[in-house]
């Protein structure tokens, strides 16, 4: 795979508007850290239904209010694993997405049944995967936003929150980057059928350097002293992110399109974008929950 100038110049421009955005989200604070998601989730879930239609035709038969609702019952998760930092007038962000997911959970097969006469099965199963790969990562991504914050008495505080999304965000970009230049350069086996651009040396270059980048930047410019939590998140981005990008890819293929979307030029769609990181989020909370 040669590296083509004038492509990556275009990929670089737009990256960095986007990452641009992206920063702003982050670092704001966690109201913006929640925009950020709530938008990335709906993208994500228009782009999935799109695909999906495109693999079973009857899937773009279901009524509007499964199309959205289902949607919405995945935003109420997000708005569920968020914590005592969200709250709208004098009620918990989290207590509307638990009562949220509620109501929808209920009135939406009772809808469905009421107007179609019957359920399909196979469709609600398409929409539980949904849930699942979409909705399931951005919620664990919301509670890993809380966690990290360091309380001095009872006067100060200061937010952590942002760092793990950070460092995964990092992790991946890294990779990606990494094993882009190092495919380009010495890329020759070819990694999957799935993605005949991937090759062995750059996988493995990209891994290889993104773990020490991030290992080692976090040790030694921002003194980050837990380098085996480094290792691990870089770790996940590379391989779990890698497994994201593959099954994106399939999905893709199935659906015999080249990208999930358009909102980046050289870059694709939200998926596109986002499907490494929606296979890493459950892995490092996994991590965080079990062993930090």
């Amino acid at each position: 795979m040669a590296l083509n100038p004038v492509v990556f110049k275009m990929r670089a421009l737009t990256a960095l508007v986007f990452i641009l955005v992206v920063a702003s989200g982050l670092f704001i604070n966690q109201w913006s850290f929640f925009l950020l998601f709530s938008v990335i989730h709906f993208g994500c879930w228009f782009e999935f239904q799109k695909l999906i239609g495109f693999i079973d035709a009857e899937y773009k038969q279901i009524m509007d209010f499964h199309r959205y609702g289902i949607m919405l019952l995945g935003w109420g998760f997000m708005m569920w694993m968020t914590n005592a930092d969200y709250y709208v007038g004098n009620i918990l962000l989290s207590e509307i997405g638990w009562w949220t997911m509620l109501l929808l959970a209920f009135t939406m097969p009772v809808t469905e049944l009421l107007l179609v006469k019957q359920l399909n099965l196979k469709n609600l199963g398409y929409s539980l995967c949904g849930l699942i790969y979409i909705s399931l990562p951005w919620g664990l991504m919301m509670d890993l936003r809380s966690e990290g914050v360091i309380k001095f008495g009872n006067l100060f505080t200061f937010d952590l929150g942002w760092l793990l999304p950070v460092v995964m965000i990092a992790s991946i970009w890294i990779n990606d980057t990494m094993a882009y230049l190092v495919g380009s350069v010495f890329g020759k086996t070819p990694f999957s059928s799935i993605s005949p651009k991937k090759t062995w040396e750059g996988t493995a270059g990209g891994a290889v350097l993104a773990i020490a980048t991030v290992t080692l930047l976090g040790y030694f410019a921002f003194d980050m002293s837990d380098y085996v939590t480094l290792i691990v998140i870089s770790s996940a981005a590379a391989i779990a992110g890698t497994a994201g990008d593959l099954f994106e890819s399939k999905l893709k293929r199935l659906a015999s399109v080249k990208d999930s979307g358009q909102i980046m030029p050289g870059h694709g769609g939200f998926l596109d974008r986002f499907d490494s990181l929606l296979f890493t989020t459950p892995v490092v909370w996994l991590y965080i929950k079990l062993f930090l």
